[in-house]
């Protein structure tokens, strides 16, 4: 496949902005996410936004107006390690506003003070309270959906297997993988191709993997690479959207061959030109907010 230049100049610019890798210090990093959030404007307004507990697991609940009856779990990206609902806010506030769906966005233990498998944990235990109908979600949702873009499709897949395994009634209706890390142990031509100069290195991919599960030998364990998993047969349909300059594209693309193949219905979309997680760069580049209105017109057709 002929590859495509950088989508647009804002991008081009935006990537010739970003430092070389050097071991960053996680606490600054969140404090660095914390402090942009804060003075980012809201632009768009929800019926209401409210914290919740679930079942032990501190979650935000975004309701659009008009009390959409499909409900969405979101876990955000971020390398297992910096990410936070704030950082996620307007990307969840976006997507409940356009497809038309309540959002429960997940506030997961981050390593490296919680390694795997805290954040499995804490994703597999709000998927098990939503599908319980707790009343501060307004009872049972018609339909049910999780998603998550880098660290967080990890979780969400990983989750997805779990709960096949031990609770398949509180299985989503539909999976959501943007630019999933599917194998921390991945060598494929995308790491290759793409390792350095795209916004995210591949020496910062496995910094952030080292965090999550300080044992490598462990990174082959398919409780922490979903693509390792020897069966993906009985999994919830999938939804994965890979971005054509990311080093994390080859492993999502293998992940949607394999779902394919094991009989889940199964959508793949390689956004060209893009860059990893271009939904997070929507204000940046007029490309990657293209790519966030592809997401949210997908799940208005899965779920909305």
């Amino acid at each position: 496949m002929v590859s495509e230049p950088i989508a647009d100049a804002e991008l081009q610019a935006w990537l010739r902005e970003q430092p070389a890798f050097s071991e960053p210090d996680p606490a600054a990093w969140r404090a660095d996410i914390a402090e942009r959030a804060a003075r980012r404007p809201r632009e768009i307004e929800m019926q209401r936004v409210t914290d919740l507990d679930a079942a032990g697991v501190p979650v935000r609940l975004y309701v659009p107006f008009g009390e959409p009856a499909a409900l969405l779990v979101y876990l955000h990206g971020g390398g297992w390690t910096i990410g936070s609902l704030d950082g996620h806010d307007p990307v969840c506030r976006a997507i409940a506003d356009g497809a038309g769906v309540r959002i429960v966005s997940i506030d997961y233990r981050l390593a490296p003070e919680h390694p795997w498998p805290a954040s499995v944990e804490d994703a597999v235990a709000v998927l098990s309270w939503v599908a319980t109908g707790p009343s501060e979600l307004g009872g049972a949702p018609i339909r049910r959906g999780v998603a998550g873009d880098s660290a967080g499709g990890a979780l969400a897949a990983l989750a997805c297997q779990r709960l096949r395994e031990r609770r398949p009634a509180a299985l989503p209706d539909v999976q959501i993988l943007l630019c999933p890390n599917t194998d921390l142990a991945a060598d494929t031509s995308s790491m290759r191709e793409k390792a350095v100069g795209f916004g995210l290195d591949a020496e910062l991919v496995w910094w952030f993997a080292r965090q999550w599960v300080p044992d490598r030998e462990r990174w082959i364990d398919p409780r922490v690479s979903p693509l390792r998993a020897e069966d993906l047969s009985g999994l919830p349909r999938a939804l994965v959207v890979t971005a054509e300059h990311d080093p994390l594209r080859d492993e999502g693309e293998a992940y949607a061959r394999r779902l394919a193949e094991a009989g889940v219905t199964t959508t793949l979309r390689r956004d060209l030109g893009l860059v990893h997680n271009p939904i997070m760069l929507a204000r940046v580049s007029p490309a990657c907010a293209d790519a966030l209105r592809g997401v949210i017109a997908d799940v208005r057709m899965l779920l909305g």
